[in-house]
């Protein structure tokens, strides 16, 4: 890290009775983060960061009725949208905590979901293998089949660069594809993976993605060229991935631990891992999912020990 810069435990939030399996974070409410998890709802925080309690659960969102997989924010803060094991998605008010909308389409589990940049489009992948296109009055536009994933889709995103406008997915087939948003057909096809896949993630800049799963390998794609950049290796599964919104930094959560790899020394600049009980506890544990705060000093993250830990950049002491 840059200048002696360094991660440090903050703090944790306790609210969730099962795992934490998705965190989003808003630059317009700087003070409240969204959390899924596994206990089929979502909570709104409230940020405090005080030294005794970082944060306090301000709203809970009941409605789904298994395993909430997935949430994003809308760019204005006011809406989340989340996907479920019961196959629907939700789109929340977040000023009043209930549902605006139901999207019922998809035959299994909803395993991701996310929101265009400009917020009018909604993609959702499945266990159905599909990847469906929507728009907010819930109405399903488009369904993904040709050239589709043969097996489940673990996750989709979009590209935030308006000028490529493209949704990339990930699914157990191994395979990171590539799709032309403009008429849902297939661009590239990415091999290279030994498993399937859990995740995938755009850079802030639209520029490259980073996939990973059951072979333990991030592997790094250059959406602009359609090409392989290389790979960062690891010894555990890989669940999460995220870009730094900030700095040329990729977090990679791996079993318990965090790494986090400046992309352009290719080297890791830090691993965070929670300081646990018991040897055997920590075996368990994972780190499932990580968003970071819109400026770049706080990475919050969801574990299976139903917590989110709070990790921020510090200087290091000289």
């Amino acid at each position: 890290m840059s200048s002696g810069e360094q991660m440090s435990l903050r703090g944790t939030l306790r609210g969730h009775d099962g795992w934490v399996t998705q965190i989003a974070t808003n630059p317009k409410f700087p003070h409240m983060i969204l959390s899924a998890s596994r206990d089929k709802t979502l909570i709104m925080w409230k940020i405090l960061r005080d030294e005794t309690n970082y944060g306090i659960p301000q709203k809970r969102l009941h409605g789904h009725s298994h395993f909430v997989t997935d949430v994003v924010m809308s760019s204005d803060g006011h809406f989340a949208l989340s996907g479920s094991w019961d196959t629907t998605l939700r789109l929340w008010d977040l000023t009043s905590g209930r549902t605006a909308r139901r999207f019922e389409s998809h035959t299994k589990d909803v395993l991701s979901v996310a929101f265009s940049a400009d917020n009018r489009q909604i993609v959702s992948g499945s266990r159905d293998k599909t990847i469906k296109l929507w728009n907010t009055l819930a109405q399903c536009k488009y369904t993904i089949q040709e050239e589709g994933h043969s097996s489940w889709v673990s996750c989709v995103r979009f590209s935030p660069n308006n000028q490529n406008p493209i949704i990339v997915s990930a699914g157990w087939d191994k395979l990171v594809k590539v799709w032309n948003l403009t008429n849902c057909k297939l661009k590239t096809n990415h091999v290279g993976h030994q498993g399937y896949l859990n995740t995938v993630t755009v850079s802030p800049d639209g520029s490259l993605c980073a996939s990973g799963g059951k072979d333990a390998k991030a592997m790094l794609w250059d959406l602009n060229d359609e090409k392989k950049l290389y790979t960062l290796d690891h010894s555990n599964i890989i669940n999460a991935l995220c870009f730094s919104p900030n700095r040329y930094w990729l977090c990679v959560a791996t079993g318990p631990t965090i790494r986090i790899w400046d992309l352009e020394a290719k080297q890791v600049v830090d691993t965070l891992t929670p300081e646990v009980v018991s040897r055997s506890w920590k075996e368990k544990l994972q780190c499932l999912s990580m968003a970071w705060s819109s400026d770049g000093q706080t990475l919050f993250a969801g574990y299976s020990d139903n917590l989110i830990r709070v990790w921020q950049v510090s200087i290091a002491a000289r």
